[in-house]
């Protein structure tokens, strides 16, 4: 567990200097990744009516900003890594913000959905109920959250030179209840393969 202003710090600056310098290859390695089936489980639960406003948290290069603006909806990007900001702000022409996921600005009650995809899990575990909370304020009453993470056994630290804490299903529930959240569902990826091949955690929460 870290939880000192200079680990968090370091973090922070650690995982997006390792974004930064592989901006152009993270763009290419995962411009093709079909992620439809989170964009739809996150859909298909929004109870407002299109086009929805969504907070893409975590937005990359802008792969989901532009899915979302096919699909008719208004989407907003998120990320702390420069270079991603600027390549989602050009590939998808959509207002994009640059900030790190432990020191959100975020308007409160404006957001329909978030899609925060491969993103949460750089969230060191005793940051998680503030980021959770944020998050769950700039949702309106009964928007909708997703996130996919890559699963474990609650153990957290460095890979890589990132950062990630990896939660099973009842680590990862326990935290977005208590931050407000209502699970809607969940599911784990790549469909179709055995559990111990699905090495990803998606989940659908309500305001």
């Amino acid at each position: 567990m870290v939880d000192p202003v200079q680990d968090i710090k370091q973090i922070t600056e650690t995982t997006l200097g390792y974004y930064q310098q592989r901006a152009e290859s993270f763009r290419e390695g995962t411009r093709d990744h079909d992620v439809t089936q989170n964009i739809a489980s996150l859909l298909r639960h929004i109870a407002a009516k299109p086009p929805c406003r969504i907070l893409d948290f975590g937005c990359g290069p802008g792969r989901d900003l532009k899915a979302f603006v096919k699909l008719g909806h208004i989407p907003i990007g998120l990320d702390g890594t420069e270079s991603f900001v600027n390549m989602a702000r050009a590939e998808s022409g959509c207002e994009v913000w640059q900030q790190d996921f432990l020191n959100l600005d975020l308007p409160e009650a404006s957001f329909d959905g978030v899609f925060a995809n491969a993103s949460l899990f750089h969230v060191p575990t005793v940051q998680l109920p503030r980021v959770l909370g944020q998050l769950h304020a700039s949702l309106k009453p009964g928007g909708a959250l997703f996130s996919s993470n890559p699963r474990g056994h609650n153990e957290e630290g460095w890979n890589g030179g990132r950062y990630g804490a990896y939660h099973d299903l009842e680590s990862w529930r326990s935290v977005m209840v208590a931050a407000g959240f209502l699970e809607i569902e969940h599911y784990y990826r790549p469909a179709g393969q055995p559990r111990e091949q699905q090495h990803w955690l998606a989940s659908v929460w309500r305001r």
